[in-house]
């Protein structure tokens, strides 16, 4: 049977178990330590199964014992931004829970693939692969599907085609300093900036950079949730189902574009065993130049957190 466990009942952590359940996952659990939380999301989404005729069980919980079998354990537990906080602000208070939630994870499901999507994204994974003592492949972030989403329907948005017509990648961080490789984004195959002129991309880009605060500016009092639930669902369904699929994804680079010990946005193939290939493409001097310095940002907050 596949099983997937979504830790953190927020609206993060509901959104991404109930698309897990649209996508006929047989058994879903949603956790979260707040007594009630979870369950009574869990209660909802199930009342809408006769309406949209998925074939999941979705249950909820707050004890970690329900984690057992999980073959993937996707965790967004954690703080959200509020206005005005940047990702590096998370790190302390997010790291006590990160901390906590994947040593549950390992006693209690520890043969699971983890999928980080708790802010900041890259830092948070290379902690959950420091605690659990889990294979690199096994411990992988979302980031990269979310960050190329957003920009891939920010540029078709802007030239009124379907996203599904527009080719992208994003690496890096999930943060400022991602890096957008313009010479990879197409538009029905067209270099993009041919369709869009140099000006337009960069504004795309400059939106996609700050998509999550201006979210977060909009909402006031949350983040986003919709698409980074979508897209944490999206990954652990490529694991489920062993797709093979190509996406970017925050991985651990071993010698990758010339980086060790570091978790970071690259192109990867996720399946069954989690990140069973990292794509080392070939980047332009100056794509290395943003790649390094978006890896240097990365490593000083490892820094700061004194792993």
């Amino acid at each position: 049977m596949s099983k997937v466990s979504v830790i953190g009942a927020g609206n993060v952590g509901a959104t991404c178990a109930f698309v897990l359940a649209l996508k006929n996952i047989e058994e879903i659990i949603l956790l979260d330590v707040v007594k009630g939380l979870a369950e009574g999301k869990a209660i909802d989404m199930m009342q809408s199964k006769p309406i949209l005729g998925f074939a999941g069980q979705i249950t909820g919980t707050s004890d970690y014992s329900f984690l057992k079998n999980s073959k993937v354990v996707v965790i967004t537990a954690g703080l959200a931004r509020k206005p005005g906080m940047s990702r590096q602000d998370l790190l302390e208070k997010n790291a006590s829970i990160i901390n906590e939630v994947v040593m549950q994870t390992k006693n209690n499901a520890p043969d699971s693939k983890i999928i980080l999507v708790t802010n900041p994204l890259d830092i948070m994974t290379y902690l959950a692969y420091k605690v659990s003592g889990f294979e690199p492949n096994r411990v992988f972030g979302m980031a990269g599907v979310l960050d190329t989403a957003r920009y891939r329907y920010f540029v078709s948005d802007k030239v009124s085609v379907m996203p599904n017509q527009v080719e992208a990648l994003i690496i890096g961080s999930h943060a400022d300093d991602m890096v957008v490789l313009d010479r990879l984004t197409k538009i029905d195959g067209q270099n993009a900036i041919d369709k869009l002129g140099k000006s337009d991309l960069e504004t795309v880009k400059d939106r996609t950079k700050k998509a999550g605060a201006e979210i977060v500016g909009l909402l006031k009092t949350g983040s986003a949730y919709f698409a980074p639930g979508a897209a944490a669902a999206k990954m652990a369904e490529a694991v489920i189902k062993d797709t093979k699929e190509q996406m970017p994804a925050c991985a651990y680079l071993n010698g990758e574009f010339g980086f060790s010990d570091v978790y970071a946005g690259v192109p990867v193939v996720i399946g069954k065993n989690g990140v069973e290939r990292i794509i080392e493409i070939e980047l332009t001097d100056d794509e290395k130049a943003d790649f390094d310095n978006s890896i240097g940002s990365i490593k000083k907050a490892l820094g700061d957190l004194k792993l």
